[in-house]
């Protein structure tokens, strides 16, 4: 089944025009995988499909609305994607085959255009009734805990899941001797989180964070959450994966101060047999049109164009085009 959202859509974040996507041929169609609708990287892809087509007149744009950080790597190697948001991290997973997340199989098809997107944080907040009923106040703790915790998460396809597993592998566990102890595993979208938490329904939370990120502001401000610290040891064990320690700054309600976490960082990705002047185009224009991708969303206020063709920001290699677009601006 074809699950892309298919649009028009009005416009997004400033960009003036309409994005009309009925103008070209099937077989044209400029495919831009994201996540669901209400998502940031939703945002940004309607924002940059926004400013293609006025690039490319006459090529028609598509949102894959269904990815995910695991998934849109994935959609790109097997030609389903021809633009897609990732992680830093999930980049060099799926370059790597990753058993966890892409079960021993290399994408190396995968090629980058900019990294350093935005900051995405690795994070876990506890309920606060569940810290008050249990008396666990660190996530190894509630981990380990029998009964164990109810956790829940996005589904498939995002970050989140395989992160976990390697979390829970850190602690010498897995998610069924978490269920094992008592505990469950809840994977629900998104937007299906924060109630869930608010009605007594879940007490772990784990989820990639950014700035003013709807479904951990609703949760901390309904359901009454604490930000938990990875410790030293956890954050060691991620680094290796590719999440980089960083600490989530104080932003939402339950942080009482910067909390201890990871950064997987954003990476535009391509296939290698994108057209090099289409990879340069879409390069040219995401670094010169910063200004409308931050009108769009606010978490892009980190983005450097001069920067984002550095490894550690991609994570894989650039493609031809993007490194063709980042000497002609002599800033590679």
């Amino acid at each position: 089944m074809d699950r892309r959202i298919f649009l028009p859509l009005t416009a997004v974040g400033g960009v003036g025009a309409a994005w009309s996507v009925a103008t070209a041929p099937p077989h044209e169609a400029l495919v831009i995988a994201a996540m669901p609708p209400g998502s940031s990287w939703y945002v940004f892809a309607a924002t940059l499909g926004q400013l293609l087509e006025q690039e490319l007149p006459g090529r028609s744009m598509e949102i894959f609305a269904r990815g995910g950080g695991t998934g849109n790597p994935a959609l790109v190697e097997r030609g389903k994607a021809t633009i897609a948001l990732c992680q830093v991290a999930t980049a060099v997973w799926a370059w790597n085959g990753l058993p966890l997340a892409f079960h021993g199989v290399q994408h190396r098809r995968i090629r980058a255009l900019a990294g350093g997107l935005n900051s995405v944080w690795m994070t876990a907040a506890a309920r606060e009734e569940y810290i008050a009923r249990t008396g666990h106040t660190t996530l190894e703790a509630m981990l380990r805990s029998t009964p164990g915790p109810r956790i829940i998460m996005k589904p498939p396809g995002s970050t989140v899941p395989v992160a976990v597993d390697m979390i829970l592998a850190h602690y010498g566990l897995s998610r069924g001797k978490v269920i094992a102890n008592g505990g469950r595993i809840l994977q629900v979208a998104v937007n299906q989180i924060p109630e869930m938490l608010s009605d007594g329904r879940a007490d772990l939370y784990f989820e990639t964070a950014i700035k003013g990120h709807p479904a951990l502001t609703e949760a901390a401000t309904t359901a009454g959450i604490r930000f938990l610290d990875f410790d030293d040891g956890l954050l060691a064990s991620l680094d290796k994966q590719g999440m980089k320690p960083r600490p989530l700054p104080a932003w939402f309600k339950g942080q009482s101060k910067p909390t201890a976490a990871v950064d997987c960082q954003t990476v535009l990705i391509v296939r290698d047999d994108l057209p090099d002047e289409t990879a340069y185009l879409i390069t040219k224009t995401l670094c010169e049109k910063r200004s409308v991708m931050l009108q769009a969303h606010k978490a892009w206020a980190d983005f450097d164009p001069a920067r984002s063709h550095r490894t550690e920001l991609t994570g894989i290699p650039l493609h031809p085009g993007a490194e063709r677009y980042f000497k002609d601006r002599q800033w590679l």
